[in-house]
């Protein structure tokens, strides 16, 4: 009588957790099925914003002004109200200011902070004039160095200052400037950042139409900036590390190699987020406070982002970058 009590309890109790294996299962696959929107931001001045004559951030880039901080500040506290997080990239001279509080806060509030270099380098050099505009001009900082070790260090100096100014690990690595095919041509640059001790890279902005400079986008530049949004998904290279695109358009493509207008840059950020929740797929909008504070000081670009994935209800979310990673990982089976 005993033996059979304890059999059917054994049973009851494997059926239980078959079925929670198979709730935790629905949940898991639920979330799958949501579209993963990603708001960020990379934190260093740019050319030609405030003003077009502006280009001494070229040799500055982590020389962030006030209103750059402000702005990014004020853009995370809009997305965590809304139940998210903006996902940060900061170059490591950001770190050299007299106080980095404002960024602590946000890492701190639960944004996640990435490595974006030091000095805004360009990882794809393999001549030592084309890594910054900054060694250019003082080409005895990096004398006698190969340009891929002036690279691997100006990775690792970003990783240092985020953890000895404040506190925190690089969540991920996106590279300056973005690239049609990523990193698909530099196997040694997917190994160079694992080395590092990076899992995922943001390197890829998938080539799209474009208006002539000043002029309003036709129905055929809106249509060809949507259809690139299918080679925006994330994706594994064939060594594991995964690639986490940056969705079009940019704000630096649209103002300053577009010239638009704001509306334009609304039009085509809501068709692309629009496809992204439709098509339960990814969106990483990518963001510059530099630009932003001139040309949408109202955080319109934002507020639509967020307005849309609240009317999405449980068809989408607000994420960070990691998220959208994982989710490859996982479609992919990496690592198992």
């Amino acid at each position: 009588m005993n033996v059979l009590l304890h059999r059917r309890r054994f049973l009851a109790g494997s059926l239980a957790a078959g079925m929670g294996c198979l709730a935790l299962h629905a949940r898991k696959d639920a979330e799958s099925e949501k579209a993963l929107i990603a708001i960020t931001l990379d934190l260093e001045m740019s050319r030609n914003f405030p003003t077009w004559q502006t280009t001494h951030w070229d040799y500055e880039k982590g020389n962030l002004n006030a209103e750059t901080k402000q702005y990014t500040v004020e853009a995370c506290r809009r997305v965590k109200a809304s139940g998210g997080v903006l996902h940060c990239f900061a170059v490591g001279r950001v770190f050299e200011q007299e106080s980095v509080a404002w960024l602590k806060d946000i890492a701190q509030a639960g944004h996640p902070i990435g490595n974006h270099t030091y000095d805004h380098v360009y990882i794809k050099a393999v001549k030592p004039e084309d890594i910054q505009f900054r060694f250019r001009r003082a080409p005895w900082l990096i004398d006698g160095k190969a340009p891929r070790d002036v690279i691997l260090e100006n990775i690792r100096l970003t990783t240092a200052a985020l953890q000895t100014r404040i506190g925190v690990k690089p969540a991920g690595f996106r590279t300056p400037g973005g690239f049609s095919n990523g990193l698909a041509d530099r196997p040694d640059l997917q190994e160079m950042l694992v080395d590092l001790g990076f899992s995922w890279v943001s390197s890829k902005y998938p080539p799209h139409p474009m208006s002539e400079a000043g002029k309003e986008p036709t129905p055929a530049v809106f249509d060809g900036i949507v259809q690139a949004q299918s080679a925006a998904q994330p994706f594994a290279y064939p060594k594991g590390l995964i690639e986490v695109p940056m969705s079009p358009v940019s704000d630096i493509m649209a103002f300053r190699n577009g010239r638009w207008k704001l509306e334009w840059f609304l039009k085509a950020v809501r068709l692309g987020v629009e496809w992204a929740i439709d098509n339960r797929a990814a969106f990483d909008f990518l963001g510059h406070p530099s630009c932003l504070y001139v040309t949408d000081p109202e955080f319109k670009t934002i507020d639509l982002i967020l307005d849309l994935v609240k009317k999405a209800g449980k068809k989408a979310a607000i994420v960070d970058l990691g998220v959208l990673a994982q989710r490859a990982k996982a479609r992919d089976n990496i690592g198992t």
